[in-house]
């Protein structure tokens, strides 16, 4: 694709999960990996419902600015998992309802908040680890992803929301809506004994398609 339909395509898909709930406010951010090997990204404090192309921030791998606004303080963290993971394309970082409530709960296990109970939560997401709370904004925050960023394909930042990457945009939107779905199927099953997937299922779906 090109630069111009990677923009147009941002857009659409901003205002897509903005339309749906997935995104309220000036809450998250999103950014891709352009074909020059710069990054486009979302505006400081811009809706996804009102994000218009011709605006999005063009950043270099330091951050710098290249293009359009200036780009969410949140982009360092963005570029952290860029920088170790080759194979991301494509970041979206959401304050989701199920997601963050999730986010806030306490003695949540470190290395997998969510225990596998639908086969799709392990074949998009496979295992959702925990940053330790740290102030939006905080450096931190990158330093943390980025040492389990070749790892993982999403994160859950705490008191705080997902993290979720994919080989494009397209594909990192279907992973943190399906990631916010089983966040959702979580509370619905409160209360309910739940029949988690065996390590056996577990192995089985690994590595298979999405």
């Amino acid at each position: 694709m090109t630069e111009q339909q990677l923009r147009e395509q941002m857009v659409r898909l901003a205002r897509s999960m903005f339309e749906r709930g997935y995104a309220t406010g000036g809450a998250g951010n999103l950014s891709l990996k352009l074909p020059d090997g710069n990054f486009l990204a979302t505006p400081t404090g811009s809706s996804f419902g009102r994000l218009v192309a011709e605006e999005l921030s063009v950043v270099d791998i330091e951050g710098n600015l290249i293009s359009g606004r200036r780009a969410s303080k949140e982009v360092a963290f963005h570029l952290a998992i860029y920088r170790n993971n080759p194979n991301c394309n494509a970041i979206v970082h959401l304050h989701s309802t199920y997601l963050t409530a999730l986010s806030c709960l306490d003695n949540l296990d470190s290395d997998n908040a969510i225990r596998p109970f639908t086969p799709y939560y392990v074949m998009r997401i496979g295992q959702l680890p925990v940053i330790p709370y740290l102030r939006p904004g905080e450096p931190r925050i990158a330093e943390e992803l980025a040492k389990r960023a070749a790892d993982y394909r999403a994160f859950l930042l705490a008191n705080h929301g997902p993290v979720v990457t994919g080989s494009d945009l397209e594909d990192a939107v279907d992973n943190a809506e399906e990631l916010e779905e089983t966040a959702r199927l979580m509370f619905l099953l409160d209360k309910h004994p739940i029949r988690y997937l065996t390590d056996a299922e577990v192995e089985d779906l690994k590595g298979r398609g999405k």
